[in-house]
């Protein structure tokens, strides 16, 4: 069975989901609406990576499928993941796995 591009991004994301819950990168409360608002890329100037991908890029891509919107097609999240998880050392490389794989199926390229 061949899967549609977005039933492939719903079971990333519900992957990066689990992995970033498996590695306590995973918070329970939504960061402060001032927080949210940053309109840096990656929101960088406010918010950690990980609370970027849970909060903004996670919800973001769901809401997209769920509108029946285009999904992105030229988006690299991996060298942002990679600085940002490289505190994790080999315990971040399924989580950089996953997001190469969403990477790839975004942008048909990988980092």
């Amino acid at each position: 069975m061949i899967l549609s591009k977005e039933q492939q991004a719903l079971l990333l994301l519900t992957h990066l989901s689990q992995e970033l819950q498996r590695l306590a990168l995973w918070q329970e409360n939504l960061p402060s609406i001032d927080k949210m608002a940053s309109k840096l890329p990656f929101h960088y100037d406010t918010l950690l990576f990980e609370q970027w991908l849970q909060f903004i890029f996670i919800e973001r891509i769901r809401l997209m499928i769920d509108k029946k919107q285009p999904l992105p097609c030229d988006m690299l999240l991996s060298p942002m993941a990679e600085e940002s998880f490289k505190k994790l050392g080999n315990k971040a490389d399924n989580l950089l796995s996953i997001i190469n794989q969403i990477d790839y199926l975004f942008s048909g390229r990988e980092a």
